[in-house]
């Protein structure tokens, strides 16, 4: 199944460049989970990271990039993996809320795709489930979809499916406020 989710703008944040984000999720029955997000807007203004050689990269956060929040329904552990136009990527693995650290497995590299227009940026992240250790196959996952967006004077803009209150925070649980049922199996 197909999930489209609209993020919203953290009010703390301000930006005209950008009109909206609309993210689409799907796990499959194969062990992987798709997200892609939509951004619509004057491109041009924002500060998008030029293509790198794929691999992981350290502080995307800090710059343009698209996250997302794996966890499995009722437990406090969870995933996270940055994705960024560049074609680079990170992903962590988290016990309880902030704590953990950096994945250091090759084989969670994700495909990244990204398209780009004058008005609109796309970029599509495939991530290999099973090969996170712990994920039962099928199990509920419950998803934090979010994004970092740099304007090119350096101005930034958090984006989430749902802002706790208070500073900008991915990780807080209430973040994670959508709901992806069994795998498609015929995925």
């Amino acid at each position: 199944m197909l999930y489209t989710a609209v993020l919203a703008r953290h009010s703390q944040t301000g930006t005209d460049a950008i009109q909206g984000i609309v993210a689409q999720a799907r796990r499959t029955g194969k062990g992987t989970f798709t997200v892609t997000y939509a951004l619509k807007g004057d491109i041009f203004r924002l500060r998008i990271p030029p293509p790198q050689l794929p691999g992981r990269a350290d502080g995307l956060w800090q710059h343009t990039c698209f996250e997302v929040f794996i966890a499995e329904k009722g437990q406090p552990s969870y995933w996270e993996f940055n994705f960024a136009p560049s074609g680079e990527w990170a992903a962590f693995a988290f016990k309880s809320y902030r704590d953990g650290g950096e994945i250091e497995d090759e084989a969670l590299k994700p495909a990244i795709a990204v398209r780009s227009g004058a008005n609109s940026f796309e970029i599509e992240a495939i991530v290999r489930l099973d090969r996170l250790p712990g994920v039962r196959p099928l199990a509920s996952l419950r998803l934090g979809l979010a994004a970092v967006i740099e304007e090119s004077d350096g101005a930034i803009s958090y984006w989430a499916l749902k802002h706790p209150p208070g500073k900008p925070d991915f990780h807080h649980p209430d973040s994670f406020a959508l709901e992806l049922a069994l795998p498609d199996k015929s995925a």
